[in-house]
């Protein structure tokens, strides 16, 4: 179907943001439609957990309500199984290998964004957009992704994969709102679910646990609790049950100090322990790159860059060691860097690219004697 130029497919997850975005849309002159995507089959009947979660009847309810307010099309589409595929397999097959994905990342960059692209070509629709807290400006022909409005509820850091082809389609409309504003425009809408609560936990584990959510899908790869010296201090039942940074569920008997997880070896099953001051440091090299110019930055750039989705980005130095990988070596030592998360470059308040955290380089100090 040949796209209709001011046609707009909104993703609708029955949130307030993706709603917001729908109502923006159509105050704008857009033609909107919905369309909610049923990511997985949510187990839980308790509305309490549900409402931190996705993928529940009410969500689909709410955005089929806001659709009914601005008097537009909304389609209910599954992809249950895209989604474990694409998603859930890969957080389970990461946390097997010892590393910390970031399962939002996939959804967006593996699965979502395609899809949407795909049935928005089905719908005849020029654009589409969501919710997500970002921004997408347009200078000397070139698209960039830029941290929202709203900085304690910006996701720029997820949003490092796309490319031109998509981010000139694309539209994120609540990103220039503070999450005050946009729950005020829903209120002047009277949506119900104006003041509906974030989601705080990962979608397919709405109670938060994911160690109880790996149990029986992952082959433990056993191993011992070491401290840095390589001394054995007591045995483990799997990597998958640990993260760079991690202090809970650390019990070594006759340690009266605070020991988190510093290193995990995937071929040994050993778990490396320390104080939190050995979890610092100022090298990574990070492969999967993605640059959003489609263009590959001039090597020894200044940027500042962000190492997992709360944190806040440090100044560094870029390196580009191939096609696809990089290092990354900061001004000052950062806590806890963890392969399987991303690793998101700015310059000033533009996404520059990024890339997935492969391995921690230690650099000695040098002496000054």
């Amino acid at each position: 179907m040949k796209n209709v130029k001011n046609r707009v497919l909104v993703a609708m997850s029955g949130g307030v943001d993706s709603s917001v975005a729908a109502v923006l849309l159509h105050e704008q002159g857009y033609e909107v439609i919905g369309i909610t995507m049923r990511l997985f089959d949510n187990p839980f009947k308790n509305s309490n957990v549900l409402n931190k979660s996705c993928c529940s009847l009410d969500d689909v309810n709410d955005a089929r309500k806001t659709c009914s307010v601005i008097g537009s099309r909304h389609y209910y589409t599954n992809m249950v199984d895209q989604f474990k595929n694409k998603v859930m397999n890969k957080f389970i097959g990461e946390y097997q290998k010892g590393r910390t994905p970031h399962p939002c990342l996939s959804c967006n960059h593996s699965l979502k964004f395609d899809s949407l692209f795909k049935k928005a070509d089905e719908l005849g629709c020029q654009y589409i957009a969501t919710g997500h807290h970002a921004k997408i400006s347009y200078i000397n022909n070139e698209y960039k992704v830029e941290k929202a409005k709203d900085n304690s509820k910006d996701q720029s850091y997820v949003l490092f994969t796309l490319n031109q082809e998509k981010l000139k389609r694309l539209l994120f409309p609540v990103g220039h709102y503070s999450k005050e504003e946009i729950r005020d425009i829903a209120k002047k809408y009277e949506l119900s679910h104006a003041e509906k609560p974030d989601s705080q936990d990962i979608c397919f584990i709405p109670k938060g646990n994911y160690r109880d959510f790996l149990k029986g899908k992952v082959k433990p790869i056993k191993g011992s609790l070491i401290d840095e010296s390589g001394k054995k201090l007591k045995e483990h039942d799997g990597i998958h049950n640990f993260t760079i940074g991690q202090r809970k569920g650390i019990e070594i008997g006759g340690l009266n100090k605070k020991v988190y997880v510093k290193e995990i070896n995937n071929e040994s099953g050993d778990v490396t322990i320390s104080e939190n001051e050995s979890l610092f440091e100022k090298k990574l090299i990070a492969d999967q790159i993605n640059w959003a110019n489609g263009f590959i930055p001039e090597n020894n750039l200044k940027v500042k860059a962000k190492i997992r989705y709360n944190a806040i980005e440090k100044e560094a130095i870029l390196n580009l060691i191939d096609e696809d990988h990089i290092s990354i070596t900061f001004d000052d030592p950062v806590r806890a860097i963890t392969p399987g998360q991303p690793v998101v470059l700015y310059q000033e308040d533009s996404v520059l690219g990024g890339g997935i955290i492969k391995e921690t380089i230690s650099i000695k100090e040098k002496s000054n004697v």
